[in-house]
């Protein structure tokens, strides 16, 4: 579009040619996209003009609205789940910063871990390298590199999707800056008395070799051996000293770890005599059982007891009395200890036998039970001590008398040998009562997908529940687990409900774990000093840890495992029983600390300098944005981390999606073959395409993709952009200087401006609430309904046919000018290749990029309420106009609606009275129309919902205008040229006038 003076060919000679005098749309905006071919070349003009760079320049001085990118793993080329969120990640933040923040995006890398250590090892094992030969620096170097290589990839891939941001300049967890400031992290923990050595059951990888978080985790089928076990009475129980507790368990292998049983007082028990039994069967007559009555039934059942009886009830003080012998007592000269029955709250008579067989080392809640009543046993004689009975290995150790070497997982993570050996010695014991097996979801590592053991090992740990120490004072009740709950419910959760969500994981989560069993990460950077009970004295030194820090800042981690490392980092402490650990952060920590290295660091980061939040007093808003699976990820361990450190979450705002499944609802599995690869769409149909699939789905839920999909996402593309194409079409006529006020504006004109900011009261809210399925629906409507079926239909005979001078005509192109100008931004967001195409065709002479301009916020002065209700009934009879069109050119008795001159009946004298001043012609496209208040004749067609309305359809009176196709009793009245009508001849002698091809 230009302010030039537009050029055209003059009419011809013989009068009979006006094609070339008409004021058609012309524009190099192509029909045909070629996404595939033209995105590449805008993010190269992207790239050329420091799009990035000038946005924050244009926002300097705004507020800011940060984006905090959740780390992606730098492991293999990304996939569509990483497509949905990166380009969801990037609709924030061009319509943050198009609403008017300083909306900047720094991309990141989780670049440590587990998954990066494997792919090392696969190399040295190919080639016959021992991974415990090599230098661990050297080992470390070589997972650094390989990080580097698929964050370089990744990169790419995620720059194709369209995301704009800080590409030049991401953060990386294994940068040396960032290694340093995980370390200085962890050392804040240790400083405020959070950080602990512990022993405490864990999730274990026997394939990793590794302690796992809850966040690794995932449940999977899987069959477990199932086993009924007596425990017998001690003999000082009276009428119970012949009886036995029985116990139900799908682990066997942890029987040699049992130290307790676990009841529930709020449950009744019975004691039981089987009065019946088959001679071959392990349950026996004359058995006394103690059983939770509600169960009783069933455990026999299992057990195929045929005959069976009450022998009286069993009360809660008589069992927290009892005590028991191990069914394995004697075995490999083990297990003469005793066995108490400890009340707890996790007992339920849901299933099994009404009492929880409780192994300390070996789970969470009978851990929680045996430390809980570990003062009263030891005062009873009862040793508290927890054992170590399986090694890193899943194999039995000599905690487990007579099953040492016993495997209970391989090292490739299937069943061992050990359930079977454990069955075996029950039965040789007469301790077992009945077998089975179960399946059931059972945890699993997400990375190797085998099942993990529960483990008493040695690890670290922050507490969640001990009051946190500030230069040695705490206060009471100012614990991880209070402060993270208080940030949760002032924290905004999109959508609301994982507020619910993340809080239950909170309120419910055990102390952290964040010690690894590995060599690539950040090392728990602390010096301790055994206690000699299994604890360990954590060195206080701000010297030290300053040496630590400035050693990782200018080293990276790499310095922790150098020769004299702990010399060079203890200082004066060196000739002290100081120990260097030499485990690894949990890589959920490393990421839990980006907002300590990203957002807080003005050297690297200056472009997030100087956030001032609004739970600081500030105008500034933090979000994080990430799948609904990381209210237990990363939206947890960064609320913990800064909660630890800083009192309060990192962000603002929190938005979850869902995942990403195939047409028919499953997940996407590669040996399924119904993956949808996000570099296949983009090659074939554009990244724009993928773009708007991520806009117009339901995000906050499971979302669909495939070929059906992709190719209704295509065709809602292809109407959006047409209607793109004509409005830059037709604007190529439009010169800036003939803008025309809104007072003297048409009222079809006014409508629609009037429906711009209806639309507008609509898409600016959805984009600020993070709702863009609102935003591309009420889009797609207004574009196919409103403008290029209803206002852009009407509008094309003035706007091809008036005159250059006609007010009405410029009028018309002052309000596609406004439109345009309104929607190209709008989509920006969402189509962000197509809508910069557009805008530079659009406007040449203003910004390089549409992602440089912000939302229009005049838009609310168009608003009139009472003329869009008048035309809400004029647009009723129009549908009744249109209809018997319809009808007639179903019937072939006319073809285009020019050649009609409908005759509209209207009874209501409302209505009537509305179509006064209305060229109904014009609204509904025909030759001619005309209104009457007469009664209509029978046979007049009318639509049941438009009452008082009916139509007639007659055929249009004149000669046809050989310019505009109108059909109209004026052609020939002027005699420069009698083959137009008098509108078309004066807009050709203005034509000839601009002296044009004359």
């Amino acid at each position: 579009m230009s302010d030039k003076p537009q050029k055209s060919v003059a009419p011809k000679a013989d009068g009979n040619d006006y094609s070339s005098t008409l004021y058609l749309p012309q524009t190099e905006f192509p029909m045909r996209a070629g996404l595939p071919q033209q995105e590449p070349k805008i993010l190269a003009r992207w790239n050329e003009i420091d799009l990035y760079g000038k946005l924050r320049e244009a926002a300097k001085d705004r507020a800011k609205f940060v984006l905090h990118d959740g780390p992606p793993y730098a492991n293999g080329n990304i996939h569509i789940g990483h497509a949905l969120n990166k380009i969801l990640k990037d609709v924030v933040t061009k319509s943050q910063q198009m609403l008017g923040f300083d909306s900047n995006y720094v991309p990141g890398w989780d670049c440590h871990g587990l998954p990066i250590e494997w792919k090392i090892e696969e190399e040295y094992r190919a080639k016959g390298k021992n991974k415990d030969a090599v230098p661990i620096v050297e080992f470390r170097q070589e997972c650094r590199a390989f990080a580097q290589k698929w964050v370089d990839i990744q990169r790419e891939e995620f720059k194709r999707l369209g995301v704009v941001g800080d590409w030049s300049h991401p953060y990386m967890t294994m940068t040396f800056p960032a290694e340093a400031q995980i370390a200085r992290e962890l050392m804040k923990f240790a400083a405020n008395g959070t950080l602990y050595r512990g022993s405490k059951p864990v999730m274990w990888s026997v394939v990793e070799k590794t302690a796992l978080a809850e966040a690794e985790i995932e449940y999977e089928d899987y069959t477990s051996d199932a086993v009924w076990v007596k425990f017998p009475v001690n003999a000082a129980h009276g009428r119970l000293a012949k009886a036995s507790v029985v116990i139900w368990t799908t682990t066997p292998w942890t029987l040699p770890g049992n130290r307790a049983i676990s009841f529930s007082p709020k449950i009744s028990y019975g004691l039981y005599k089987i009065t019946d039994a088959p001679a071959d069967n392990w349950a026996k007559t004359g058995d006394l059982l103690i059983l939770a009555d509600k169960l009783a039934e069933d455990v026999f059942k299992q057990a195929r007891v045929t005959s069976y009886e009450k022998a009286g009830d069993v009360s809660a003080d008589i069992l927290d009395a009892i005590e028991c012998s191990h069914p394995l007592k004697g075995l490999a000269g083990g297990y003469e200890f005793t066995v108490p029955l400890l009340a707890g709250d996790h007992v339920t008579d849901d299933t099994g036998t009404g009492f929880v067989h409780t192994a300390p080392s070996h789970g969470r809640e009978d851990f929680d039970v045996w430390t809980a009543n570990a003062r009263e046993l030891e005062a009873r004689g009862i040793s508290s001590v927890i054992p170590y009975t399986v090694d890193a290995d899943g194999a039995l150790t000599e905690h487990a008398p007579g099953f040492t070497g016993r495997r209970v997982l391989t090292e490739k993570g299937e069943k061992g040998d050990a359930n079977e050996a454990v069955i075996k010695a029950l039965i040789e014991r007469g301790m077992l009562l009945a077998r089975s097996r179960l399946k059931h979801q059972y945890p699993h590592s997400w990375r190797s997908k085998k099942p993990v053991i529960y483990r008493n090992t040695p690890q670290w740990f922050i507490a969640m529940d001990k009051d946190i120490s500030d230069h040695g004072k705490a206060k009471p009740g100012d614990t991880l687990r209070a402060r993270a709950l208080q940030a949760i419910s002032v924290t905004r959760w999109v959508p609301e409900q994982g507020q619910n969500r993340i809080t239950g994981m909170i309120a419910g989560r055990p102390d952290w774990v964040i010690s690894r069993q590995r060599a690539w990460g950040v090392p728990i950077a602390v010096f301790v000093r055994e206690k000699g009970d299994g604890s360990a004295e954590i060195l206080q030194d701000e010297a030290v840890n300053k040496r630590i820090a400035d050693a990782f800042e200018k080293e990276g981690a790499d310095a922790w495992y150098a020769d004299g490392a702990r010399e060079r980092f203890l200082g004066s402490h060196a000739n002290e029983e100081w120990q260097k650990v030499n485990d690894i952060c949990d890589v959920w920590f490393d990421s839990g600390s980006t907002h300590a290295f990203v957002l807080e660091d003005p050297v690297h980061f200056p472009g997030l300098a100087g956030i001032k939040r609004k739970v600081d007093g500030g105008n500034d808003t933090v979000m994080y944005l990430e799948g609904s699976d990381q209210h237990r990820g990363w939206f947890h361990s960064s609320l913990l981390e800064s909660c630890g450190t800083r009192g309060r979450a990192p962000y603002d705002v929190v938005l979850t999606h869902g995942f990403t499944l195939d047409e028919n609802g499953r997940k996407m599995s590669k040996s399924l073959g119904n993956t949808t690869e996000p570099q296949k769409v983009i090659s074939q149909s554009g990244a724009d395409i993928l773009r708007l699939w991520v806009c117009a789905t339901d995000y906050a839920d499971d979302q669909r993709i495939g070929p059906e999909i992709l190719k209704n996402t295509i065709e809602t593309y292809r109407k959006l952009r047409n209607t793109i194409r004509w409005m830059l079409g037709t604007l190529h006529h439009f010169k800036r200087s003939d803008t025309v006020s809104y007072s003297e504006m048409p009222e079809l004109e006014r409508l629609m401006l009037h429906r711009l900011s209806e639309v507008d009261a609509i898409i600016r809210p959805a984009y600020a609430n993070f709702d863009y399925k609102t935003v591309i629906a009420t889009l797609a409507n207004f574009m196919n309904t409103e403008l290029s079926a209803f206002y852009f239909d009407i509008r094309k005979d003035m706007l091809y046919c008036d005159p250059p001078s006609s007010v009405k005509r410029k009028a018309a192109l002052t309000t596609v000018d406004i439109l345009c100008d309104a929607i190209l931004k709008w989509l920006a967001p969402a189509i962000s290749f197509t809508a910069d195409e557009a805008w530079t065709m659009y406007r040449p002479d203003a910004e390089p990029s549409v992602h440089l301009t912000t939302f229009r916020d005049d838009l609310d002065r168009f608003r009139d309420d009472s003329l869009a209700k008048k035309w809400e009934t004029i647009r009723e009879v129009r549908r009744v106009v249109t209809g018997a069109l319809e009808v007639e050119r179903a019937a072939k008795r006319i073809g285009s609606s020019l050649e009609a001159s409908p005759l509209v009946y209207v009874s209501d004298k409302a209505v009537f009275a509305t179509l006064f001043d209305v060229d109904l012609a014009e609204v509904c496209i025909t030759s001619n129309a005309m209104v009457t208040n007469e009664d209509a004749p029978a046979g007049a067609f009318t639509l049941g919902d438009v009452p008082g309305v009916a139509v007639v359809v007659e055929k249009a009176v004149g000669t046809k205008c050989a310019r505009s196709w109108k059909i109209l009793p004026t052609v020939g009245s002027d005699p420069e040229y009698p083959d137009v009508s008098p509108r078309d001849a004066e807009a050709l002698r203005e034509w000839k006038a601009l002296g044009v091809g004359v």
